[in-house]
């Protein structure tokens, strides 16, 4: 696929406390694993954009919080430094020129390398590191500024994309799919939702499940998402199930990921009209985060 990468130089400013996981470093070691590419730099979401996903309320407490300087807590995960904000509006912004990209051509793949994440924000709060959620802000800008009739998104993140999740509640033209550990922080993600509007599907997994495991449940939702029939294909691009990772218990390495690039790539070749978005959001131990990176999107471009 044509392969293209979109980050922003702001994700650098977004500092967190010393000893966080979400640090500075994993954009080093993302933006390593992108050079090839030579990445294009993004520009920050508007406020309009955001509202597609976010109540106004927390938009606003979002923006009040920001502080001139040191931290500020958001919750016991989530902090904000004076550069947070900005490098959250410029992760936005990114998926939505990804998703502008893949639409006009310009690309069959996106791959979006910016920092804080956002798959579990919800449309009221802020939450598991992530200020605003960028991937269900880029759905949404392709359903509605776009006038796409159906978008998916696939999350392969460790953990759970709970605020994605939420976004496809409200949204029936948004289907939802994961593969996650179950039983570990968010706690959400049961087999048994699957949305009131049938457009959800978790595959959660036991602690220390490897490829033979992961790869299967990979599939169904692949097969899920082909019936949904969607004009686009967004994925949570999450490289925290690999063995090495310190937050969780799978027990992936590199070449799954490769492998899951290939078939996430076919998926939008097949069903997707190959119109491809994938944005960063966890991975934590930054060697390993490269390694499956630079894999992942070597799968991308090869397929």
């Amino acid at each position: 696929m044509r392969t293209i990468a979109i980050t922003s130089a702001t994700g650098f400013d977004h500092v967190t406390p010393d000893g966080h996981p979400e640090r500075v470093a994993r954009l080093e070691a993302v933006s390593r694993a992108l050079a090839p590419l030579s990445p294009r730099e993004a520009s920050p979401a508007t406020r309009e954009a955001l509202l597609r996903v976010h109540d106004a309320a927390h938009i606003d407490q979002v923006f009040a919080a920001s502080p001139s300087d040191g931290h500020v807590s958001l919750d016991a995960d989530t902090w904000m430094s004076p550069g947070s904000l900005n490098a959250a509006l410029h992760a936005c912004g990114a998926v939505i020129e990804g998703v502008d990209a893949v639409l006009d051509g310009d690309a069959e793949a996106v791959f979006v390398g910016c920092r804080p994440p956002g798959h579990h924000a919800e449309p009221d709060r802020a939450m598991g590191f992530c200020l605003f959620n960028q991937i269900a802000i880029g759905a949404l800008h392709a359903l509605e500024v776009r006038g796409l009739g159906r978008v998916a998104v696939i999350d392969i993140d460790v953990h759970h994309g709970n605020g994605t999740e939420a976004s496809a509640e409200r949204e029936p033209r948004l289907f939802f799919a994961s593969v996650h550990q179950g039983w570990i922080y968010p706690g959400t993600g049961a087999a048994h939702e699957t949305g009131r509007h049938g457009n959800i599907a978790n595959r959660p997994l036991p602690a220390g499940a490897t490829g033979d495991t992961w790869h299967p449940a990979l599939d169904e939702l692949i097969e899920a998402v082909r019936a949904f029939q969607p004009d686009l294909l967004l994925v949570s691009a999450g490289f925290d199930a690999h063995k090495d990772d310190p937050l969780a218990g799978l027990a992936l390495d590199e070449g799954d990921f490769a492998r899951a690039g290939t078939a996430l790539a076919r998926l939008a070749q097949e069903s997707a009209h190959s119109r491809l978005v994938c944005v960063l959001e966890g991975g934590y131990d930054c060697p390993a985060l490269e390694r499956s990176v630079a894999a992942f999107i070597g799968a991308l471009q090869a397929a």
